[in-house]
């Protein structure tokens, strides 16, 4: 706040509101309020200010007295404007009744201005209600109506705002052309500066969510780059946290699993600070998918649950977990009700590529087939690339299970180019996996062996640990999933925080609640990058396998290094203790058994803070020149012989 003592705090307010230096422009406002005599267009910019700076309560208090001003003041229009900013606010944290109280209010402002700006705001939040309750005609209607209103207004936040929603809408409707034409136009708009703060962030969500609906993959790129150079220009938050949740999809579906998780639960801490549920819900859902990609079933549902309890509903993402459970029939169920209760194309369309592919293991072939074509429609109604792929391998699932082999890979083959245009590994190693199947059909062992072992190896790149599991077993490398007896031989790294129950004394449970959701993710991300399978969450840490001692010691270290440096950066990580070691267990589904593991986990319990003890036998068979401490014999509880254990230098 320098440069300004030789202002009063009104006017050192307003230029640091102008400069978007929203923390200073708080405090001199707070300062000039204080002090007294804030007009209602001042507080109307302290409780704009206390939003940027990410002060929801203060934002919508402050814009209460605002409020009460403008109406004291006989300035019905912004009034009704400050009025439908309430309403917004609350509707944001669930407070409906709040919401359409607050409507109400401006209804009745502007109800003898008919061609004011504000008033096009109220017709505006009409047709997001109804288009939210399903009636896309009316909604329709009053999006049309507040674009009238906005061109005779000369209101161009009202103008964009009413195009971009009467676009969705059309596309909602199945005139994706002429709607996507609209979007594109309101746009515009925002990108030329042309539009209030608030409107423009609001106009780029409602462009991203567009082209997400569309399935058009690199517009929905391209547009959340877009709005996240322009908050980071206005130093805005809030929308960042929007932005998050579409950049996590996007990062996933390019086969960035864990820095999409790591971006989506960083997007819901912002969004849950904002109030925003509604897209937090988005986020956990997108939390979910990963998880779900990654073969961590537990947690893939626990996210979904968390999006379903903010509002979102959890399907497919829910039957799929159900699904990849064993589940087929329970999964079958609850997409065809899924898709019996949603009317819109874009829905649907999200919905469909699940349907398909349960329902074909549930044995319902005419189900599966007018889900695959149902998507055929849609993909010639949205004309997008991703849309088109999943057609196109929707239909060769379909011919894959009706007995054209031939045929179906074909289909599959188109697919595979289609997803390879977006490049999406993920779904791509899944195509390849179906024309495996299509060629061993045909009798072309050599092909099918092709591809899943490319599957298989882009699977395990990306983390996606159950389905690499699945190409693996398929291709004959691996044993299967179910299997209760395969014996295997696995370096395993177990981690601990140490003093925890101490921590939790010290922060209390809500921190210590963030404190291992950030800690979880950032062993998570640092063991995706070294090829680690996570078995389970036990205690305080995580228990991981490796093929390899020498990435297992690789990853130990990186995880230490990982939280010094956010220790020296930031003042605090908590100290981790880590133990490696190799040995033969058996696989128990998704995790293993037996005295090799219990070995591990008593080498991992000998480590002191900060420490990384690795056995002598798993030291040498990494291969990897590390500097170590002195080595000791130590004795396991439960194991027979003595273990010898040596401290690896990290630091």
């Amino acid at each position: 706040m320098t440069g300004i003592a030789q202002q009063s705090p009104i006017d050192a307010a307003k230029a640091a509101f102008a400069r978007r230096a929203w923390r200073d422009a708080f405090d001199l406002y707070a300062q000039a309020d204080r002090a007294g005599g804030l007009t209602a267009d001042d507080l109307a910019a302290h409780a704009e200010v206390a939003w940027w700076c990410g002060q929801p309560d203060d934002a919508t208090r402050i814009g209460e007295r605002a409020y009460a001003a403008y109406v004291g003041a006989g300035d019905r229009q912004r009034a009704a404007l400050r009025a439908i900013q309430l309403s917004d606010e609350n509707a944001n944290r669930g407070a409906y009744t709040v919401a359409t109280a607050w409507l109400t209010r401006a209804e009745r402002l502007t109800d003898d201005a008919r061609d004011s700006g504000a008033y096009g705001h109220v017709v505006l939040r009409r047709s997001l209600i109804a288009g939210g309750e399903g009636h896309l005609e009316q909604a329709l209607a009053y999006a049309r109506e507040a674009i009238a209103i906005g061109e005779r207004a000369g209101d161009k936040d009202v103008q964009a705002l009413a195009l971009v929603q009467t676009g969705q809408v059309l596309v909602a409707m199945g005139q994706v052309r002429e709607g996507m034409a609209l979007v594109d136009e309101a746009t515009m708009a925002a990108v030329s500066g042309d539009l209030g703060l608030m409107v423009t962030g609001r106009v780029y969500c409602c462009t991203i969510s567009a082209c997400r609906d569309v399935a058009d993959i690199r517009r929905a790129s391209d547009w959340t780059e877009a709005a996240h150079r322009w908050c980071d220009r206005q130093s805005v938050s809030g929308f960042p946290g929007v932005c998050r949740v579409h950049r996590a999809e996007i990062t996933a579906l390019r086969g960035g699993l864990a820095k999409a998780e790591q971006e989506a639960r960083l997007a819901c801490d912002e969004l849950l600070k904002w109030q925003i549920a509604p897209v937090a819900a988005e986020g956990y859902y997108e939390i979910g998918s990963i998880r779900l990609r990654m073969g961590d079933l537990a947690a893939a549902e626990e996210a979904l649950r968390q999006a379903h309890q903010m509002g979102r509903s959890p399907e497919p993402g829910l039957s799929l977990v159900r699904f990849a459970e064993g589940k087929t029939t329970v999964a079958h169920a609850a997409l065809k009700r899924a898709l019996a209760e949603e009317p819109t194309r874009p829905g649907r369309a999200r919905l469909l590529p699940a349907h398909v592919e349960i329902a074909l293991a549930a044995g319902d072939l005419a189900a599966a087939r007018a889900g695959a074509d149902e998507l055929a429609e849609i993909a010639e109604a949205f004309g997008t690339e991703a849309s088109h792929a999943r057609k196109h391998v929707a239909l060769g699932a379909v011919l894959l299970a009706d007995g054209d082999a031939v045929a179906a890979e074909k289909e599959l083959r188109r697919g595979l180019e289609a997803w390879q245009k977006i490049e999406a590994p993920y779904e791509i190693a899944r195509i390849r996996m179906l024309i495996a199947v299509a060629a061993r059909a045909q009798g072309d062992e050599e092909t099918a062996k092709l591809e899943l072992a490319s599957a298989k190896s882009t699977l395990e790149r990306i983390g996606a640990r159950r389905d690499a599991r699945i190409a693996a077993e398929a291709l004959g490398d691996a044993p299967a999933v179910a299997a209760g007896d395969a014996r295997a031989t696995r370096t395993f790294l177990f981690t601990d925080i140490v003093n925890s129950t101490k921590l939790i004394g010290v922060i209390g449970d809500d921190a210590w609640a963030d404190l291992i959701r950030w800690h979880d993710d950032t062993l998570r991300s640092v063991i995706a990058e070294h090829g680690g399978e996570e078995i389970r969450h036990q205690g305080d840490g995580l228990v991981v396998s490796f093929d390899d001692p020498g990435r297992a010691l690789d990853c130990a270290i990186a995880i230490q290094q990982r939280l010094a440096d956010h220790r020296r950066a930031h003042g605090f990580a908590p100290a981790v203790r880590v133990g490696v070691h190799e040995a033969q267990a058996t696989r128990r589904g998704l995790d293993y058994a037996g005295a090799g593991i219990h070995e591990a986990a008593r080498v991992g319990a000998l480590a002191g803070e900060g420490e990384i003890l690795v056995t002598r036998a798993t030291l040498d068979a990494s291969r990897r020149s590390v500097a170590t401490g002195e080595a000791r014999t130590a004795s396991l509880k439960g194991i027979v012989e003595p273990v010898e254990v040596v401290p690896v230098v990290w630091r």
